[in-house]
């Protein structure tokens, strides 16, 4: 027969007793207690009934540590396939570069031609953005820019907008880099709010900086000091660790001559019709003695002349460069247009760099996860013990600049930082110093870049890097040192929630700030400053009042009318991005279920009360997670799971 199961609860523990079924010629009865091995609390001297062993035998610490150690094994092996990615990723990168300076580079160069256009400040600062977003390299603008100057088609104090324009223009690469993380949402609004943060910086730099460098010169004026006292002599450029390590790749897809871009800028016509796309690598030159004969009488007083009649012959050398060697790479002979290879390269840059980047987010989820990832989040994002706290930030800028020195560019340093801000690994807060070091180390690398300048450009050279270092050093003086200054940190946090209820935000910030709004600023300036100044008074003291109001709603709404209290009494289209979601998702016949398109915010995890403002954004791996109460012990008797007894 079978007895049935009793089950005794009490305050501490559950005990489960079941008496096994036997046989009627057995008198024998088997009862066993097994409790569970994790509890630190258990009663180690309990009664094992059946063996007399504990429960938590050695096979499974065994099973445990075979387990543990094919984790790490994984791990290791994942350890390559993740600089794979990366290498992969930087290459995308530089190809992405190019194919953008094929498709507009010659046009770039046709908007630097006009020298009095720009001569207008906020002229030169949509200039230097655009230009900057079409050839997606700062570098090239800047070399354009020295160009201008140092042929004395442009003033320094006329360059320093378009220099702060180039600044805006390059932060465009890891905006793109974060539309490729959109399919989670959660890390896409911290990696959306990360590659802000870069834009935030630069466009409250030049809202401050820009009117103060036009009414008192004093970034072109501390550059020309800053060179005068220095003997300054050209030196060789500073080695480029990551071309070094990417060229060789990438110069099997395409090779462009850049000199193509800088001499349509500077009006050579004869430019126009040569390809970006370099053919020819390696050239020498031959020089040649030719007799030419002149009908009229010159007296022969020099080495080589000679008369013959009425004739008078001199020898002149004349050079030619012949061509030796082509280049090696994809698009050599191809026959296709500029804009063809561009648009080619464009497509299959930005699938290779979704592709890596999407593996390498997955990896580092791999990799980075339980202790490791609590280890490497309290390694990056802890500041130091008080009163020390400060300096954490100090240091992470000292590591960007680092970083940035070492590998030369900014965009890719930002670009990397991008999917680890998006998973978690690194805090918004800390992100922030590390992009303002990036600033500060790109513009080191130009200084340097500008010392290896030639002769003739070399005081030219050395102003513009020195502009675009003071540039940055005074945004960083304007907002960072203290908290209440750390503006950007704050306007990307708004972004990236706003980008996690509407997807499509992104793109439209991205078109908006980068094309749009420099092609309207821009065509408002070739109209001359009465239409510029009309359009743009009234927009900014809208622009101004909108702030305040939002400003006044949100500390002290009581001494607003009651009608400004809320944008309530406005349409819906002017203070809310529903309908304008409703009719994107509809027109573009999107997959989006009944509920995204009634209600995007339903979708959208709430806000923490207790969460700090402008504290960014953590890996939900990494918090600490919640207190779960212990699950009480069960001991269970072995042998009566397979009677058909009758419960209670």
């Amino acid at each position: 027969m079978c007895s049935r199961p009793i089950r005794i609860t009490t305050a501490e523990q559950t005990i489960r007793i079941s008496v096994g079924c036997h046989d009627a010629g057995k008198s024998s009865s088997s009862l066993d207690l097994v409790s569970n091995c994790g509890d630190a609390d258990a009663d180690t001297s309990s009664t094992h009934w059946e063996t007399g062993k504990h429960p938590c035998n050695t096979t499974m610490s065994s099973d445990s540590s075979e387990s543990r150690n094919a984790g790490m094994f994984s791990s290791f092996l994942r350890i390559p396939l993740l600089l794979l990615l990366l290498y992969g990723f930087v290459c995308s990168l530089d190809v992405l570069s190019s194919a953008f300076q094929l498709a507009g580079g010659k046009v770039a160069g046709d908007i630097f031609q006009d020298s009095v256009i720009l001569t207008n400040p906020v002229a030169g600062l949509m200039v230097g953005i655009l230009v900057t977003v079409l050839v997606q390299s700062s570098s090239t603008s800047t070399s354009i820019i020295v160009s201008l100057v140092s042929s004395g088609l442009l003033e320094v104090k006329s360059a320093v907008p378009i220099i702060m324009g180039s600044n805006i223009g390059t932060s465009v690469t890891n905006t793109i880099v974060a539309l490729m993380q959109a399919g989670e949402r959660n890390e896409f609004k911290r990696a959306f709010a990360g590659a802000t943060i870069h834009d935030c910086f630069n466009w409250l730099s030049v809202l401050v900086l820009l009117p103060l460098e036009v009414f008192s010169g004093l970034l072109s004026f501390l550059a020309r000091v800053t060179v005068s006292s220095f003997q300054m002599h050209s030196g060789e450029e500073a080695p480029e660790l990551l071309k070094t390590l990417t060229e060789p790749f990438t110069t099997l897809i395409i090779q462009l001559d850049k000199s193509v871009i800088t001499g349509i800028a500077l009006g050579d016509e004869s430019m126009r019709n040569h390809s970006l796309i370099k053919v020819w690598c390696k050239s020498s030159v031959l020089v040649s003695s030719v007799n030419v004969t002149h009908t009229a009488v010159r007296n022969c007083s020099e080495l080589h002349c000679g008369k013959h009649g009425d004739l008078t012959w001199i020898t002149q050398n004349i050079t030619t460069h012949i061509n030796t060697e082509k280049c090696r790479h994809v698009f050599v002979d191809s026959g296709l247009s500029d804009l063809a290879v561009g648009l080619i390269l464009l497509a299959g840059s930005l699938m290779l760099l979704c592709s890596c980047l999407l593996f390498i987010v997955k990896v580092l989820n791999s990799l980075l996860k339980g202790q490791v990832a609590k280890v490497i989040e309290g390694v990056i994002n802890t500041d130091f013990p008080y009163p020390l706290g400060w300096l954490s930030g100090y240091l992470a800028m000292l590591m960007g600049a680092g970083m940035t020195f070492i590998i030369q560019s900014s965009s890719v340093f930002t670009s990397a930082l991008t999917p680890l801000i998006g998973i978690g690994v690194i805090s918004l807060n800390r992100a922030y110093p590390l992009t303002l070091g990036s600033n500060i180390g790109t513009t080191t690398t130009a200084i340097l870049a500008a010392l290896a300048s030639p002769k003739e450009k070399l005081p030219a050279a050395c102003q513009i890097a020195l502009c675009h270092f003071y540039f940055n050093i005074f945004g960083i003086l304007l907002w960072y040192p203290f908290p209440p200054t750390r503006l950007p940190i704050r306007m990307a946090s708004a972004l990236g929630e706003r980008t996690a209820k509407y997807r499509w935000f992104a793109v439209l910030y991205l078109l908006l700030c980068f094309l749009l709004l420099p092609c309207l600023v821009f065509g408002l300036s070739l109209a001359g400053w009465q239409a510029m100044v009309g359009v743009g008074a009234p927009f900014a003291a809208l622009t101004l009042f909108v702030l305040l109001v939002n400003l006044m709603q949100a500390r002290s709404p009581a001494h607003l009318p009651k009608t400004l209290r809320s944008w309530d009494f406005l349409p819906q289209w002017m203070h809310s991005l529903k309908p304008l979601d409703k009719l994107i998702s509809r027109s573009t016949a999107l997959c989006c279920s009944p509920l995204r398109i009634r209600d995007p915010e339903l979708l959208v995890e709430p806000a923490d009360p207790q969460k700090p403002s402008g504290q960014g954004y953590e890996n939900p791996t990494l918090s600490v997670p919640e207190e779960i109460p212990a699950e009480p012990r069960v001991f269970r008797l072995r042998g009566l799971e397979r009677c058909n007894s009758t419960p209670l």
